[in-house]
């Protein structure tokens, strides 16, 4: 029995990417996050004794500010090294703009397979044979596990690979392919890399992505580790997820359908905050707070939100290692709330602005520059509530959202 770890998208020294003007945002615990987390990844493989690591692509974000990056991870590398453990990884799309990692002097017991062609590397004293290929350029759009070969008899064959599968939410589709090629191989576990989200995708055979080491962004909510995975007599039994990350970010829902006064709000977010701070187990938290269900005080709310921003901010600060990254107002009126008679003014704007439709491609069509701008943002901003994205669908709920701040500053002045 033996056990290996399977890690990726460590992104590290990644930006903040505008971090720096929400208020009061955790910057520097931000900024160092990737390398602590990753600094866990290398104490979790020496405290666990495993024979190897697997790094499934994208271990940094593009060309590095200086070499720092690349001195940092050569020492960690090091470390693992003279505990005698063994670390293999191919290159994703970000390492592969990276003409600095190309050049980076690696000690002897990391691999870095070739963007060329499959590659394998077996090692005869644990029966593992191990297949990976690294990206070639920032693009990879065949389906590069074609080329790997098929299993070697009586080893454990495991497959290594950076790539979008079937297609994920927020995820460029690089290098697509599918369950049943990757079943073809006859491989043992497939350690996958680029998608962000954790997911074991199935067990016959093991398809596994182990997710990021550590968010970066509200997108990539909940916790994040990688897979301590157990071989035994040739086959694999468990993938165990550990948590690697230092600072946890939180979509924190909070339902107010049973709240009749506006002062029960602030004790249902506080639940929530107090709830999310308990789960991190000691990580900072930067809370998204989303306030939602149907509501008599849907209207109210709309008309204190940037008062109520500000008491969310304070009470997360009174808790301490909270922060509100953002407050949104998700709430619905009531069904029995009467509309505004159609004929009169305020009626007309109501029914004006629902019937207004904010489809993507108009927009970008009447304003190309949105498109010219969005196309160079990276993916992962792109997934969740685009507002340009092609299913319109952040339009609509922007629609949604100025209807509803409309209606309550005309009736406040009504």
């Amino acid at each position: 029995m033996f056990r290996f770890i399977h890690a990726a998208d460590i992104h590290l020294d990644s930006p903040l990417r505008g971090l720096e003007s929400y208020p009061d945002a955790p910057v520097e615990q931000i900024r160092g996050a990737a390398r602590r987390a990753f600094d866990n990844l290398v104490s979790l493989a020496i405290d666990e004794g495993v024979a190897f690591v697997l790094l499934a692509g994208d271990l940094f974000d593009g060309d590095w500010k200086d070499y720092n990056t690349g001195l940092y991870f050569t020492h960690r590398m090091g470390r693992l090294r003279e505990a005698g453990i063994r670390v293999f990884l191919v290159s994703g799309n970000h390492d592969a703009a990276s003409s600095l990692t190309r050049a980076l002097g690696l000690p002897d017991n990391v691999t870095i397979f070739s963007h060329r062609k499959p590659e394998t590397r077996t090692l005869d004293e644990l029966g593992v044979a191990i297949h990976g290929q690294s990206f070639a350029g920032r693009s990879v759009t065949e389906d590069l596990s074609r080329a790997y070969p098929q299993a070697l008899p009586g080893l454990c064959n495991i497959g290594l690979l950076h790539t979008s599968l079937t297609g994920r939410a927020g995820h460029e589709p690089y290098a697509p392919c599918t369950l049943e090629g990757l079943a073809s191989k006859g491989y043992d576990y497939w350690a996958l890399g680029h998608v962000h989200q954790g997911e074991v995708v199935q067990t016959h055979p093991w398809v596994v992505f182990s997710g990021n080491i550590q968010a970066r962004h509200i997108r990539e909510a909940g916790a994040k580790g990688c897979r301590i995975v157990t071989v035994e007599d040739g086959r694999i039994t468990d993938a165990e997820f550990r948590c690697l990350d230092v600072l946890r970010f939180a979509l924190c829902r909070v339902d107010l359908a049973p709240c009749e006064r506006i002062e029960a709000v602030a004790d249902r977010v506080r639940e929530a905050m107090e709830r999310e701070r308990r789960d991190a187990e000691g990580r900072p938290v930067a809370l998204r707070v989303v306030l939602e269900g149907r509501s008599a005080l849907h209207e109210e709310l709309h008309r204190m939100e940037e008062r109520l921003r500000d008491d969310f901010r304070i009470m997360a600060a009174d808790l301490g290692d909270v922060w509100l990254e953002k407050l949104r107002i998700a709430t619905k009126p009531l069904a029995s709330d009467a509309a505004p008679d159609a004929d009169s003014p305020l009626g007309g704007l109501v029914q004006a602005i629902a019937q207004l439709r904010l489809d993507a491609s108009p927009l970008t069509e009447m304003v190309p520059e949105f498109e010219a701008l969005r196309s160079k943002l990276p993916a992962e901003l792109l997934g969740d509530a685009d507002p340009f994205g092609p299913d319109g669908e952040g339009l609509a709920m922007l629609r949604d959202e100025v209807r509803d701040l409309l209606l309550s500053r005309l009736q406040e002045g009504a």
